[in-house]
Protein backbone atom coordinates (compact mmCIF):
# COMPACT_ATOMS: atom_id res chain seq x y z
CA UNK A 1 0.00 0.00 0.00
CA UNK A 2 1.54 3.28 -1.14
CA UNK A 3 0.68 6.58 0.53
CA UNK A 4 1.17 9.64 -1.66
CA UNK A 5 1.31 13.03 0.04
CA UNK A 6 0.04 16.11 -1.77
CA UNK A 7 0.73 18.79 0.85
CA UNK A 8 -0.02 22.49 0.41
CA UNK A 9 -0.56 22.15 -3.29
CA UNK A 10 -3.93 23.83 -3.58
CA UNK A 11 -4.55 27.50 -2.90
CA UNK A 12 -7.90 28.18 -1.29
CA UNK A 13 -10.26 29.96 -3.65
CA UNK A 14 -13.38 31.58 -2.31
CA UNK A 15 -15.70 30.51 -5.11
CA UNK A 16 -14.35 26.98 -5.64
CA UNK A 17 -15.47 24.92 -2.68
CA UNK A 18 -15.06 21.57 -4.42
CA UNK A 19 -11.41 22.01 -5.38
CA UNK A 20 -10.34 18.77 -3.66
CA UNK A 21 -13.16 16.75 -5.22
CA UNK A 22 -12.07 18.01 -8.65
CA UNK A 23 -8.49 16.94 -8.04
CA UNK A 24 -9.70 13.53 -6.83
CA UNK A 25 -11.83 13.11 -9.96
CA UNK A 26 -8.86 13.98 -12.18
CA UNK A 27 -6.64 11.44 -10.46
CA UNK A 28 -9.26 8.69 -10.55
CA UNK A 29 -10.03 9.31 -14.21
CA UNK A 30 -6.33 9.14 -15.03
CA UNK A 31 -6.35 5.45 -14.02
CA UNK A 32 -8.92 4.59 -16.70
CA UNK A 33 -7.25 3.20 -19.86
CA UNK A 34 -7.78 5.31 -22.95
CA UNK A 35 -10.11 3.77 -25.48
CA UNK A 36 -13.73 3.37 -26.45
CA UNK A 37 -16.43 2.46 -23.91
CA UNK A 38 -19.93 1.79 -25.17
CA UNK A 39 -21.67 2.69 -21.90
CA UNK A 40 -20.30 4.35 -18.74
CA UNK A 41 -22.07 4.67 -15.39
CA UNK A 42 -20.87 7.49 -13.10
CA UNK A 43 -22.30 6.81 -9.66
CA UNK A 44 -22.65 10.00 -7.62
CA UNK A 45 -21.82 12.10 -10.66
CA UNK A 46 -22.31 15.51 -9.03
CA UNK A 47 -21.69 18.43 -11.36
CA UNK A 48 -19.79 16.34 -13.91
CA UNK A 49 -16.14 16.31 -12.82
CA UNK A 50 -15.68 12.70 -14.01
CA UNK A 51 -17.43 13.32 -17.33
CA UNK A 52 -15.32 16.42 -18.00
CA UNK A 53 -12.07 14.69 -17.09
CA UNK A 54 -12.75 11.51 -19.09
CA UNK A 55 -13.64 13.65 -22.10
CA UNK A 56 -10.48 15.70 -21.65
CA UNK A 57 -8.48 12.45 -21.44
CA UNK A 58 -9.79 11.49 -24.87
CA UNK A 59 -11.92 8.59 -23.60
CA UNK A 60 -14.73 7.94 -26.06
CA UNK A 61 -18.17 6.48 -25.37
CA UNK A 62 -21.63 6.07 -26.87
CA UNK A 63 -23.57 6.65 -23.68
CA UNK A 64 -22.69 8.24 -20.33
CA UNK A 65 -25.12 7.85 -17.43
CA UNK A 66 -24.83 10.54 -14.76
CA UNK A 67 -26.41 9.05 -11.63
CA UNK A 68 -26.94 11.27 -8.59
CA UNK A 69 -29.54 11.77 -5.85
CA UNK A 70 -29.34 15.57 -6.18
CA UNK A 71 -31.55 17.12 -8.83
CA UNK A 72 -29.70 20.41 -8.38
CA UNK A 73 -26.33 18.83 -9.12
CA UNK A 74 -27.66 17.05 -12.18
CA UNK A 75 -29.03 20.33 -13.49
CA UNK A 76 -25.52 21.77 -13.67
CA UNK A 77 -23.98 18.56 -15.06
CA UNK A 78 -23.07 18.96 -18.76
CA UNK A 79 -25.68 18.02 -21.33
CA UNK A 80 -25.35 16.46 -24.74
CA UNK A 81 -26.90 13.66 -26.78
CA UNK A 82 -24.64 11.00 -25.23
CA UNK A 83 -25.56 11.85 -21.62
CA UNK A 84 -28.49 10.39 -19.70
CA UNK A 85 -29.21 11.76 -16.23
CA UNK A 86 -30.78 9.60 -13.54
CA UNK A 87 -31.85 11.17 -10.25
CA UNK A 88 -31.89 8.36 -7.71
CA UNK A 89 -30.41 7.44 -4.33
CA UNK A 90 -27.74 4.73 -4.44
CA UNK A 91 -28.73 3.75 -0.89
CA UNK A 92 -32.00 2.37 -2.32
CA UNK A 93 -31.46 -1.07 -3.93
CA UNK A 94 -34.41 -0.50 -6.26
CA UNK A 95 -32.43 2.34 -7.89
CA UNK A 96 -30.45 -0.25 -9.85
CA UNK A 97 -33.32 -2.50 -10.94
CA UNK A 98 -33.33 -0.95 -14.44
CA UNK A 99 -29.79 -2.13 -15.19
CA UNK A 100 -28.68 -5.51 -16.52
CA UNK A 101 -25.58 -7.50 -15.63
CA UNK A 102 -22.49 -6.31 -17.54
CA UNK A 103 -24.48 -3.45 -19.02
CA UNK A 104 -21.60 -1.03 -18.58
CA UNK A 105 -18.09 -1.17 -19.98
CA UNK A 106 -17.03 1.11 -17.13
CA UNK A 107 -18.52 1.84 -13.70
CA UNK A 108 -16.84 4.72 -11.90
CA UNK A 109 -17.56 6.64 -8.72
CA UNK A 110 -15.55 9.53 -7.31
CA UNK A 111 -15.90 10.97 -3.80
CA UNK A 112 -19.41 9.62 -3.28
CA UNK A 113 -19.61 6.06 -1.96
CA UNK A 114 -18.12 6.92 1.44
CA UNK A 115 -21.61 8.24 2.22
CA UNK A 116 -23.23 4.86 1.60
CA UNK A 117 -25.29 3.68 4.58
CA UNK A 118 -24.35 0.05 3.79
CA UNK A 119 -21.30 -0.02 1.54
CA UNK A 120 -20.91 -3.80 1.50
CA UNK A 121 -24.46 -4.30 0.22
CA UNK A 122 -24.05 -1.50 -2.30
CA UNK A 123 -20.82 -2.91 -3.74
CA UNK A 124 -22.36 -6.36 -4.04
CA UNK A 125 -25.31 -4.77 -5.81
CA UNK A 126 -23.27 -2.85 -8.38
CA UNK A 127 -20.59 -5.53 -8.84
CA UNK A 128 -22.48 -7.41 -11.60
CA UNK A 129 -23.18 -4.25 -13.60
CA UNK A 130 -19.69 -4.01 -15.10
CA UNK A 131 -16.40 -5.85 -15.47
CA UNK A 132 -14.48 -2.61 -14.92
CA UNK A 133 -14.82 -0.63 -11.67
CA UNK A 134 -12.93 2.44 -10.41
CA UNK A 135 -13.66 4.12 -7.08
CA UNK A 136 -12.36 6.90 -4.87
CA UNK A 137 -13.38 7.27 -1.24
CA UNK A 138 -12.66 9.98 1.29
CA UNK A 139 -11.68 8.20 4.52
CA UNK A 140 -12.26 9.05 8.17
CA UNK A 141 -8.74 10.53 8.29
CA UNK A 142 -10.16 13.50 6.41
CA UNK A 143 -10.14 16.42 8.89
CA UNK A 144 -8.21 14.17 11.29
CA UNK A 145 -6.70 16.94 13.47
CA UNK A 146 -9.89 18.97 13.49
CA UNK A 147 -11.84 15.93 14.70
CA UNK A 148 -9.31 15.34 17.46
CA UNK A 149 -9.46 18.94 18.71
CA UNK A 150 -13.27 19.08 18.60
CA UNK A 151 -13.67 15.53 19.98
CA UNK A 152 -15.70 14.44 16.95
CA UNK A 153 -16.05 11.03 15.33
CA UNK A 154 -15.99 11.05 11.55
CA UNK A 155 -19.29 9.97 9.94
CA UNK A 156 -17.51 8.22 7.05
CA UNK A 157 -15.67 4.92 6.85
CA UNK A 158 -12.17 4.45 8.20
CA UNK A 159 -9.40 3.28 5.90
CA UNK A 160 -9.43 -0.07 7.70
CA UNK A 161 -13.19 -0.51 7.32
CA UNK A 162 -13.02 0.29 3.62
CA UNK A 163 -10.31 -2.33 3.12
CA UNK A 164 -12.31 -4.98 5.02
CA UNK A 165 -15.40 -4.28 2.92
CA UNK A 166 -13.57 -4.17 -0.42
CA UNK A 167 -11.73 -7.42 0.42
CA UNK A 168 -15.09 -9.22 0.60
CA UNK A 169 -16.21 -8.12 -2.86
CA UNK A 170 -13.25 -7.49 -5.17
CA UNK A 171 -9.64 -8.17 -5.92
CA UNK A 172 -8.22 -4.71 -6.43
CA UNK A 173 -5.27 -2.35 -6.47
CA UNK A 174 -5.29 0.59 -4.08
CA UNK A 175 -3.50 3.87 -3.62
CA UNK A 176 -3.84 6.26 -0.66
CA UNK A 177 -3.33 9.97 -1.27
CA UNK A 178 -3.15 12.63 1.42
CA UNK A 179 -4.09 16.18 0.41
CA UNK A 180 -4.01 19.44 2.31
CA UNK A 181 -5.84 22.67 1.60
CA UNK A 182 -4.49 25.93 3.02
CA UNK A 183 -6.58 28.67 4.66
CA UNK A 184 -5.94 32.07 6.16
CA UNK A 185 -8.00 31.34 9.28
CA UNK A 186 -10.01 28.70 11.10
CA UNK A 187 -13.12 30.71 10.25
CA UNK A 188 -12.38 30.27 6.52
CA UNK A 189 -11.84 26.54 7.09
CA UNK A 190 -15.25 26.18 8.70
CA UNK A 191 -16.90 28.15 5.90
CA UNK A 192 -15.25 25.87 3.36
CA UNK A 193 -16.41 22.76 5.22
CA UNK A 194 -19.98 24.04 5.31
CA UNK A 195 -20.09 24.64 1.55
CA UNK A 196 -17.81 21.94 0.18
CA UNK A 197 -19.95 18.83 0.64
CA UNK A 198 -17.18 17.15 2.66
CA UNK A 199 -18.69 18.04 6.03
CA UNK A 200 -17.09 15.21 7.99
CA UNK A 201 -19.50 15.77 10.87
CA UNK A 202 -18.21 19.30 11.48
CA UNK A 203 -21.61 20.86 10.86
CA UNK A 204 -22.69 19.21 14.12
CA UNK A 205 -20.30 21.41 16.13
CA UNK A 206 -21.64 23.01 19.27
CA UNK A 207 -20.74 26.58 20.21
CA UNK A 208 -18.23 25.25 22.74
CA UNK A 209 -16.57 22.98 20.18
CA UNK A 210 -16.45 25.84 17.67
CA UNK A 211 -14.76 28.09 20.23
CA UNK A 212 -12.24 25.36 21.09
CA UNK A 213 -11.37 24.99 17.41
CA UNK A 214 -10.91 28.72 16.97
CA UNK A 215 -8.49 28.83 19.90
CA UNK A 216 -6.66 25.51 19.62
CA UNK A 217 -6.55 24.32 16.01
CA UNK A 218 -2.78 24.07 15.39
CA UNK A 219 -2.62 23.92 11.58
CA UNK A 220 -3.05 26.38 8.71
CA UNK A 221 -4.63 23.71 6.53
CA UNK A 222 -7.24 20.96 6.44
CA UNK A 223 -6.21 17.34 5.93
CA UNK A 224 -7.83 14.93 3.48
CA UNK A 225 -7.17 11.24 2.90
CA UNK A 226 -8.50 9.59 -0.24
CA UNK A 227 -8.41 5.92 -1.21
CA UNK A 228 -8.26 5.18 -4.95
CA UNK A 229 -9.36 1.72 -6.04
CA UNK A 230 -8.97 -0.10 -9.34
CA UNK A 231 -10.81 -3.41 -9.38
CA UNK A 232 -8.81 -6.26 -10.90
CA UNK A 233 -11.55 -8.87 -10.77
CA UNK A 234 -14.75 -9.73 -8.96
CA UNK A 235 -14.79 -12.36 -6.24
Amino acid sequence: MEIVKEFSRFAYEYDKYNVIQKEVAKRLASYVPKGFYNQILDLGSGDGAIYKTLSHNNIKFNKFIAFDFSKEMLEIHPNNSSIEKICRDFNQPSSFSMFKNDEFDLLISSSALQWSSDLLSLLNLIKPLSKSHYFSFFTANTFRTLHQIANLTSPIYTREDLIKILDKVFNYEMELVEYTLDFNSVHEMLKYIKKSGVSGGVQQLSYKQMKTLMLEYPLSYLEFEVMFVKVIEKK
